[in-house]
């Protein structure tokens, strides 16, 4: 009988690894690879990001330079604040000062001093600028500002008006006794707040004039330098005049100071406020703005 003998099937263990298992390890790897690289880019932007966001939201929070502490808060909640701005008085005191300059011989340039920071006013819907007695719109000045409710106050603010324009000098030597023609004279602009009262912003008035003493080239025309009469005397009674294309203006007032024709002249109107124009004949100052 022939009997077969089939040797057992022997099982050997792969030492390489299936193509699929390979596949599936790259892409886990590659998934926590691109998970962990989210991450921490997450956080550098959150380390870079927050002290900014929260800088931003501390000075959102701080009250503006020269507003007082809780105006903030008050008007964001849409009530008044409780105390003024001190940026609006010192705005209100610029533009009043630009209303009272707009009849100057020349370009007004103003500066106004800020209020010291930390002052407590209690909040004023209208506040009001006015002028002190003796105070004007030129040189150094004082401003006031006032509260009628609900809490009255008043505050004085300083100011500089300067007076830009022309006015006029010797552009030669002048001789005592001379007659002044206008090969003699000159143009300079400066600021006529800083000049002495008497002087001419026009040639007209000292061509043909008679110098009352010798004069260097340079020198600033006065009236007591040359002979001529005064056409307006000091406490005389004035007509001021100001207009522009198409309208005029006139009111009354007192010459502070005398002078001829075409010098500068002082006059305190009716309201009290003090205007600096033109001396012309008859009487009559005229201020910036005058149709020729």
């Amino acid at each position: 009988m022939h009997s077969s003998y089939e040797t057992p099937l022997e099982f050997k263990k792969s030492t390489e690894k299936p193509l699929f298992g390979s596949f599936l390890r790259g892409f886990e790897t590659l998934i926590i690879g691109m998970i962990a690289s989210v991450l921490i880019s997450l956080l550098l932007s959150f380390v870079v990001l927050y002290p900014k966001i929260s800088w931003a939201q501390v000075q959102n929070q701080a009250p503006a330079q020269g507003q007082n502490p809780g105006s903030n808060s008050a008007t964001n909640a849409g009530n008044p604040p409780a105390f003024q701005n001190l940026r609006i008085i010192n705005q209100k005191v610029k533009d009043f000062l630009t209303t009272q300059s707009a009849g100057s011989p020349g370009k007004p340039e103003i500066t106004v001093t800020p209020m010291e920071e930390g002052t407590q006013l209690t909040y004023c819907p209208s506040p009001e600028a006015f002028f002190p007695p003796n105070s004007a719109a030129w040189g150094r000045t004082t401003v006031g500002v006032r509260c009628g409710q609900p809490k009255p106050w008043t505050v004085y603010v300083q100011a500089n008006v300067s007076i830009i324009a022309n006015y006029v000098v010797a552009g030669a030597p002048i001789g005592q006794g001379q007659t002044i023609s206008a090969n003699e004279l000159q143009l300079q602009k400066g600021d006529l707040t800083t000049l002495p009262t008497g002087i001419f912003t026009e040639f007209n008035r000292v061509i043909g004039q008679t110098a009352r003493m010798s004069l260097v080239a340079g020198t600033v025309l006065k009236k007591e330098m040359l002979k001529m009469p005064l056409i307006v005397q000091k406490g005389q009674s004035v007509r001021v005049s100001s207009g522009g294309k198409g309208f005029s203006i006139s009111t009354d007032g007192q010459a502070l100071n005398e002078a001829s024709e075409g010098e500068l002249v002082k006059v305190k109107v009716s309201n009290g406020s003090v205007v600096t124009g033109i001396a012309k004949e008859n009487g009559i100052v005229e201020v910036g703005g005058q149709s020729k």
